[in-house]
């Protein structure tokens, strides 16, 4: 019995860690999908950014983020403290304590950090400063992410209330729109984006076929995503369940791409590649809460209400609002991340109205006012807004010193 024991431990650890691993990949598909669907002189930026930021976090969750989401508390207020060295040992597996290492959950839920912080690169970018973005990304990952994180999956007050978020539709996708879209009010649309008599400009991304790899990549990552968080699979119940969500999340993200790729036909007359993309995550972030209970069949409805409902933001949020978000971050993150939280209540019964409701209140206004407050103090302080003529020239040769495609964007003199 202990060795089976002892089995079944190491199995879930090592599922845990591969899971974690395919979503660290997740962090190469943001980075593709936003250096795709951005200008040329802005690449290299974008690629300094998501590389920082993942560091960032990996390095603020050790010193207290996790400390904060899974540590003591009050329910409302976190307690604090630094990850450990210390793991699992022999007696604690076989006395039925443990069931995978505490430093594989750790990494499982770092990379999760990583994945709310690259939501906000995308919907800055192109005139945002460097090292504003990754000052807030220390704040984001180290703080605001792990408290709310704590009151949903680390016991807290919203778990009491009878919150469902199974792999993070509210608490992670939401979140990281919420950051973003409190950055994007402060710091105002990309130059020539709206005219003066209210006019919308596009500007094309100088890479589609890369925006289109990363789509790929981040589908791929998602089944770690939502997979793993499952938390194990060495018995036959788990196993199901996993292949389940599995199933399910793929069929999410084909819902959705085909559901958006179907409205932009009906709505510009053309098929649309950027909508198609965004539908796909759109579809995935939409099963996201609960990609367990539903039926196949459902979880492709879930996604393709998904990918209609992509397409609509992203259109009124830019015509309506005019929020410049050159990646769709917030639509696909935020909007589809609370249809998400609310598609749970089609297959989950023990889901109910008031308890996700409070969720994404809770979540957004947590999450917005207080990145509002951090970025109002950033610029304040160092500013987060590049000069015109800096944004005019690309931010790579400004903030960067070089640039991602020299021989397309140089003129030899």
């Amino acid at each position: 019995m202990e060795q089976i024991m002892e089995v079944s431990y190491a199995l879930d650890t090592f599922y845990f860690l591969m899971s974690g691993a395919l979503v660290m990949w997740m962090a190469a598909g943001f980075t593709m999908l936003e250096s795709g669907l951005v200008r040329a002189k802005n690449t290299a930026e974008i690629l300094t950014k998501n590389v920082g930021l993942y560091s960032i976090a990996c390095i603020m969750y050790m010193l207290c983020g996790y400390g904060i989401m899974y540590g003591d508390g009050t329910g409302i207020i976190p307690g604090i403290g630094m990850l450990g060295p210390a793991d699992n040992s022999v007696a604690d597996v076989t006395a039925g304590d443990a069931y995978y290492s505490d430093l594989s959950d750790f990494f499982f839920q770092v990379v999760f950090v990583a994945t709310a912080m690259s939501i906000v690169s995308g919907a800055v970018a192109e005139r945002m400063k460097l090292w504003s973005f990754l000052v807030f990304a220390v704040v984001l990952t180290g703080f605001i992410y792990p408290v709310q994180g704590y009151w949903s999956w680390g016991e807290g007050f919203l778990e009491d209330l009878g919150y469902s978020d199974y792999a993070g539709s509210g608490i992670v996708h939401m979140a990281g729109a919420s950051a973003a879209l409190a950055g994007v009010i402060l710091l105002g649309a990309r130059k020539g984006k709206y005219g003066p008599r209210g006019e919308v400009n596009a500007i094309p991304g100088a890479n589609l076929p890369l925006a289109t790899l990363g789509t790929f990549i981040l589908w791929l990552g998602w089944f770690g995503f939502n997979g793993g968080s499952e938390l194990k699979i060495s018995d036959v119940e788990s196993a199901n369940a996993v292949a389940r969500v599995f199933t399910n999340t793929n069929l999410a993200a084909a819902g959705g791409l085909v559901g958006a790729l179907l409205l932009a036909k009906a709505w510009f007359g053309k098929a649309d590649l950027t909508m198609a993309l965004n539908g796909a995550l759109a579809g995935l972030v939409s099963i996201t809460a609960e990609p367990l209970t539903p039926t196949p069949l459902l979880a492709t409805v879930i996604g393709l209400i998904g990918g209609l409902i992509v397409v609509g933001s992203i259109v009124l949020l830019d015509r309506r609002f005019r929020i410049d978000d050159p990646v769709g971050a917030i639509s696909v993150h935020g909007t589809c991340g609370v249809w998400g939280v609310l598609a749970v209540l089609l297959s989950n019964d023990d889901a109910t109205v008031g308890g996700q409701l409070a969720g994404l209140a809770v979540i957004f206004a947590w999450v917005f006012l207080v990145s509002l407050l951090a970025w109002f103090v950033i610029r304040l302080v160092m500013g987060i807004r590049v000069t015109e003529e800096e944004e005019y020239d690309g931010v790579d040769i400004h903030e960067c010193g070089l640039e991602a495609y020299p021989e397309f964007t140089r003129t030899d003199k």
